[in-house]
This record gives C-alpha cells, structure tokens and sequence, in this order.
C-alpha cells in the first residue's frame, strides 16, 4: 500500500489553519466548518498548542453571531466593518454577485488563510478594533450571501461602505455624515 503525500499535506494544511483561527478566538464550530476537523481533535489541538502557552487564548462558547444589525448599530462598527469589508474583498472573498451558493463555497482552506489575512490585515490598520474574528466570519458569510448586507458606495464621495440590501437612511460613510 503505498502512502500519498497530498493526503498528509491537506491534514497538516487543516491543522495550520485550525491553529490560525484558534490564535483569533474562533469557535470550535467555526472552526469545523472551515476545516473539516472533528471538534475532538479541535480541542485536542487547543489543549497541546495553545492551553499552556505563554500568552492565553481565551476559547468562546455558545453561538456564533448572527445579526446582520450588529454591523449598524453605531458609527464606530459601521466604519470599521467597511474597512474590514475592504480588506475581505481585496483578498477575493467577497464575489461580485453575491448569492447563498458563493456563501456555501466560501469554507476551505485557502479561502480560510485568506480570511486570517483580512483579519489580521484589519487588525493592524484598526488597533483598538471592535470587530472579533468571529463577527469578521459573520460579515464575509453577510456579503458574500447579500441577503442582508452588502457593499456599496458613500452617495456623497463614493467610497465603499458596508449598506444594508434595503437601507433606510442615505448611504453615507462616517467621513460625510460628519463623524470623522
């Protein structure tokens, strides 16, 4: 019986990817559905990389977001979410026509590296940012899906903001709203 490499090489992929989104706090079913691990062996990879290290990582329980609303409910969210929404799309997880088949297609491991990128990316620009990973998880299913958020433009100076599909106010970035 001869061994394959490339099955060996998608295992350590998966768990590469798996520690990754440990290191930002995501949740074991996060996890999962990104990489295919079992949620055993997600929290047997916690407890021997990540349970005794110098630095702690906290791990979150319960539900992961799910209300689209969290992304509106102040200036501050809205103007990161666009920025984080920037980096996501520079990095080609959000498509152009957005649908529920492109969110069902967005868990694999490349995309999943790419959302790390984003994140950290966003993390960098935005220290003191308000936006977790998990809810950075939300908002690329959110935009990628386009049932509830979606990409748009500032009516004022055309910059891209994060708009609900049917908005009740103007879309208008921080910036021209006067708050920033």
């Amino acid at each position: 019986m001869r061994i394959s490499e490339d099955r060996y090489d998608r295992d350590r992929q998966r768990l590469e990817l798996a520690l990754r989104f440990l290191t930002h706090e995501a949740r074991t079913q996060t996890i999962h559905v990104w990489t295919g691990l079992s949620d055993h062996r997600i929290r047997n990879l916690y407890r021997s990389h990540l349970g005794r290290a110098a630095c702690y990582v906290p791990r979150h329980r319960g539900q992961s977001p799910h209300q689209a609303a969290y992304f509106m409910r102040s200036l501050r969210i809205q103007q990161e979410a666009s920025v984080l929404a920037s980096f996501l799309a520079q990095q080609e997880l959000v498509p152009a026509e957005p649908s529920a088949a492109a969110a069902a297609a967005l868990p694999g491991i490349a995309r999943g590296h790419r959302l790390c990128t984003a994140f950290e990316t966003y993390t960098f620009m935005v220290p003191t940012a308000a936006i977790s990973f998990e809810y950075a998880v939300f908002l690329t299913h959110c935009l990628a899906r386009g049932d509830q958020l979606r990409i748009g433009r500032c009516s004022d100076c055309g910059g891209m903001i994060v708009v609900e599909r049917f908005p009740i106010r103007e879309k208008r970035c921080q910036h021209c709203t006067g708050g920033g």
